[in-house]
This record gives C-alpha cells, sequence and structure tokens, in this order.
C-alpha cells in the first residue's frame, strides 16, 4: 500500500525519515535493548532524550535562557485554564482576540478565574480575517494579553503581534508552531500541542518567561502549576515519553534535513504560495480568507456549492489526498500543509483540482 498526502488539520503527517527512523528503533532504541515505549522515565537513557529534545528546542527557537521550556499533557485545552489560574493573579484581568473556536474557548476558560475582555472580534465574518487592534481599547493593567497566532480551522495568522507594552503577550501556537522563525523574547508564554505540526498527539509544549512562574493562586491543581513542572523538568509525573522521543526526532529532521527555521519558512511560503496562486485563479475553487491574513499552515477553501464540494472531496480522497473536508463549524474543504507536507504533495493536490475543475 502506498502512503496517502494527508491533509489533516491535526493529529498530521510526520516526516518519512523520522517514521522510518522510529521503526528502527522501535524493538531496540540505540543497543538498550527496548523499546522508548518501555523504558522508564527515571532512566539515565531516557533522560538522554528528554534533555536533547529540550536542548534542540533551544537552538532552533533561540529561546532566551530566561524562559522555562516544559514538556505538559492535557492539549492546549488545558492551557485554556492552566494561562489564566497561573497568570490572572494580579489584577485579575485579562484581554483575549477572538479569531476562532480554540480563541473562543480559551476566552470561555479565562472568563471563569478573572475578568476576561474581547478587546476585538472577527466572528462577524465567520472568522476569516485578523481585526485590527487599537492599543487605546487593551485593559493597561491586565495580567497577559491572548492571542491564538495561527488558526486551524479558519486558516488565518497574525502576521502582526499586537503591542502590549508591558503586559505579558501569551499565545496558542498549536498550528505554525517551528514554520518559520519567531522572537520568543516577544511573548510571555508560548504554548502548542505537537500534533498538528511537530510530533504525535499527547505532548503539550509549553515555553514560558521565568518571572511568570510561581504566582498560580492557591487554588491551581497541582498539576496545573507551571512551578510543579518547572522546578521538576517536566518529570514530575510520567511524561508523554513517546511523543517527546518523536518530537525530538521532529528537531533532529528540521536541523538536519530542513537547515532550520529560515529555511523551514521559506520551504513553508514555497509550498502555500503554490496553493494561493491556483486559488486565486481558479474559476471553480476559492479561498475563503483575506489575503494580508492567509496562514502558511491552513488553507480553506470552497465552490460555493456544498454538493459540489462533497463530490470534490469524495474523489480528492479517491485519488490519495485525504482529510480535505472542512471543519463541521465552517463546511467546504481545507488543505493543512505544515511541515512535514512535501512540496511534492501540494504539486499534485493542485494538479488534481485543475483536473476536477476541468471535468465539473
Amino acid at each position: 500500500m502506498s502512503r496517502v498526502y494527508n491533509f489533516s488539520a491535526g493529529p498530521s503527517m510526520l516526516p518519512e525519515s523520522v517514521l522510518k527512523r522510529a521503526a528502527d528503533e522501535m524493538l531496540d532504541y540505540h543497543g538498550c535493548g527496548q523499546s522508548v515505549m518501555e523504558m522508564s522515565h527515571r532512566s539515565k537513557i531516557y533522560g538522554s532524550i528528554i534533555e536533547a529534545a529540550e536542548a534542540d528546542l533551544r537552538q532552533i527557537m533561540g529561546i532566551p535562557d530566561n524562559y522555562k521550556v516544559l514538556f505538559l499533557q492535557g492539549g492546549a485545552s488545558s492551557q485554556f485554564a492552566m494561562v489564566p489560574l497561573n497568570l490572572m493573579n494580579g489584577s485579575g484581568k485579562a484581554d483575549y482576540v477572538i479569531t476562532g473556536q480554540w480563541a473562543k474557548k480559551a476566552f470561555a476558560e479565562g472568563s471563569r478565574y478573572g475578568e476576561a475582555k474581547a478587546v476585538a472580534s472577527s466572528a462577524d465574518k465567520t472568522f476569516s480575517y485578523i481585526p485590527k487592534l487599537d492599543p487605546s481599547t487593551f485593559t493597561k493593567d491586565a495580567d497577559y494579553f491572548h492571542i491564538c497566532m495561527n488558526n486551524t480551522i479558519y486558516g488565518t495568522k497574525f502576521h502582526q503581534l499586537p503591542e502590549t507594552g508591558d503586559v505579558p503577550l501569551v499565545a496558542d501556537f498549536s498550528s505554525c508552531i517551528l514554520s518559520e522563525p519567531v522572537d520568543v523574547s516577544k511573548f510571555g508564554v508560548i504554548y502548542a500541542g505537537a500534533q498538528k505540526n511537530c510530533g504525535p498527539a499527547g505532548l503539550t509544549i509549553v515555553i514560558i518567561r521565568e518571572d511568570l512562574i510561581g504566582k498560580a493562586r492557591d487554588i491551581t491543581p497541582t498539576m496545573f502549576n507551571y512551578q510543579t513542572h518547572a522546578d521538576n523538568g517536566s518529570m514530575f509525573n510520567t511524561p508523554p515519553c513517546y511523543a517527546i522521543y518523536i518530537f525530538g526526532l521532529v528537531l533532529q529532521w528540521i536541523k538536519d534535513e530542513i537547515g532550520g527555521l529560515d529555511a523551514m519558512k521559506a520551504r513553508n511560503e514555497a509550498k502555500a504560495a503554490v496553493l494561493y496562486d491556483f486559488l486565486d485563479n481558479s474559476k471553480l475553487f476559492r479561498g475563503t480568507v483575506v489575503k494580508e491574513d492567509r496562514s502558511l499552515m491552513n488553507a480553506p477553501f470552497v465552490t460555493g456549492d456544498a454538493d459540489m464540494d462533497a463530490k470534490f472531496v469524495k474523489a480528492a480522497e479517491a485519488a490519495g489526498f485525504v482529510n480535505l473536508k472542512g471543519h463541521r463549524s465552517v463546511g467546504g474543504m481545507r488543505a493543512s500543509i505544515y511541515n512535514a507536507m512535501p512540496m511534492e504533495g501540494v504539486e499534485k493536490l493542485v494538479a488534481f483540482m485543475k483536473d476536477f475543475e476541468a471535468n465539473a
């Protein structure tokens, strides 16, 4: 059986070389006679795996020394609560920009723990754009300002960060982490579920400035306190061992095969250009996002006819292009072209779409 081109929004495809290496090491990791799935997380050999993953992430992203890297569980959704429990502890206020379903859920969770304010929203046009922000509307004494950097469902991305001054900027990077260089120092917290762009489901990455740790409110569960994990090197309990191992292999792939995040950005821009150029000139398909806010990772598109959309998704799957159906909340189609998607996959998808259009 040949591998399909998987355009899933997550869990998504992984680099083939990573999967092959993991298969080669499945039964015997580096001569230890056991799988990473089986070894104790307290063992010296596993310690080398998690330490290397953190070191590589720090190098690749240029993470400053005054930031902690935490490998957690619970997905990005757990961070919707962990952020306010740990940070909403001064004024009890926080600002949110509502740019999609995940931003809405983060805002709703934040509202449970303090005075959360939606400073802007793009709900009026089905989240098809990033709203313009007016700093005069920001809460001056907010404990943090939250954004969803890249919106998986709707295909939008912040190309310009809000100017929040001394208020820490918190960002959900789940669907764009490691897709391009980022200045970590502009953020108080970056968090991401790994399963969209850099690993399997089960691992949540948190990059947090040290001065934001240690202020959790008394009601915070032990496992939801960043201090717990920072003090224990992400080893307070059994971490998602195998997911961290695969994440580490993906980081090595970025370093050794891609050449770092500058090269990754160029690769992702080239892939996105192929797809968006076709959509902009197609007579059947059209993108749903305003051009200036388009994501490099997620490209939603429609034909304008629900039956035609369904026909296309079915035909595409039969041709080996899977998981192109749009999110249930918006319909249509969505091609998630994360880091691991090769240019060949995008080019072949566009060729298929051209043929479909010609015969529609």
